[in-house]
């Protein structure tokens, strides 16, 4: 078969790379071409990420791998860490810089939650631990203090979604980031619109959920044409990134435990169903 080039976007918390996958029907080989940090910008008071630096940065992996005339790309793929979003309005602008999960809205929004719906309901509805900064809460803390941003949102996009966004103009949600946003029942797969409803949060501005490995679209002609690249495949990949590096656990069956270390280390098993 003719082998194929797959580029694969990873964005962790501190830094990020661009990969380059190639297969020839038997083997994988695997490359680094692009490397560059990832760094919160601190303004009046709040942390947020410079989402315009790192999508520039993932333009340069592409025009990276266009001049080592490689041929063609026949799929792209982005996982970013997890939580955080960034809102657009009506028109599909951008609205705003996503603020960083470690920003200081959410202190105390985990008991204003519980004050209003019990913590063991939001635990049965959506299944994960619960951290301060999960969408959950920085989506009520907006909504407790009538954040105009929220008020002119028409949709939210998880920061995978939204680079795949950028490079396609399709609008969609893929299963693995949105579980880590503890809106999501695991067990129906689907949005706890109950939650959402009883908290104030508004349901209208979520995508529907796809599964991952969904192929999005093609690669914007206008961004193809600037980068010197052919329309390449956007694919919604396991696109949390611990998922993708579950995914990648070189084991068979369904006896192991994974350990995946990154900005902390988790420790679990992978299974057909929660």
């Amino acid at each position: 078969m003719k082998e194929l080039n797959m580029l694969a976007f990873d964005f962790g918390a501190s830094s990020g790379r661009g990969l380059l996958g190639r297969f020839n029907g038997t083997r994988l080989e695997i490359e680094e071409i692009h490397r560059f940090s990832n760094d919160p910008v601190d303004i009046a008071g709040h942390t947020y990420w410079d989402i315009l630096r790192l999508y520039w940065e993932m333009q340069q992996g592409l025009i990276k791998f266009a001049t080592s005339k490689q041929g063609e790309i026949a799929s792209i793929g982005i996982d970013t860490w997890g939580v955080d979003f960034g809102l657009l309005d009506r028109d599909g602008n951008l609205i705003g810089n996503p603020y960083h999960y470690r920003d200081k809205r959410t202190d105390g929004m985990m008991d204003e939650a519980f004050r209003i719906v019990p913590r063991d309901e939001i635990y049965r509805q959506t299944g994960i631990q619960f951290m301060w900064y999960n969408t959950l809460f920085q989506l009520l803390s907006m909504r407790i203090n009538n954040s105009p941003q929220l008020q002119s949102t028409a949709t939210l996009l998880f920061m995978p979604d939204l680079f795949n966004y950028f490079l396609t103009g399709t609008k969609s949600t893929e299963y693995s980031i949105a579980s880590t946003s503890q809106l999501m029942n695991p067990v129906s797969g689907t949005w706890a619109y109950e939650l959402m409803d009883r908290l104030g949060i508004p349901t209208g501005i979520f995508t529907d959920i796809t599964k991952s490995g969904t192929i999005i679209g093609n690669l914007n002609p206008d961004i193809a044409t600037e980068l010197r690249v052919n329309r390449a495949q956007v694919v919604s990949v396991a696109s949390h990134d611990t998922a993708s590096a579950v995914a990648a656990v070189p084991a068979s069956g369904e006896d192991y435990i994974y350990i995946s270390s990154g900005t902390w280390s988790l420790l679990g098993v992978e299974l057909s169903k929660p």
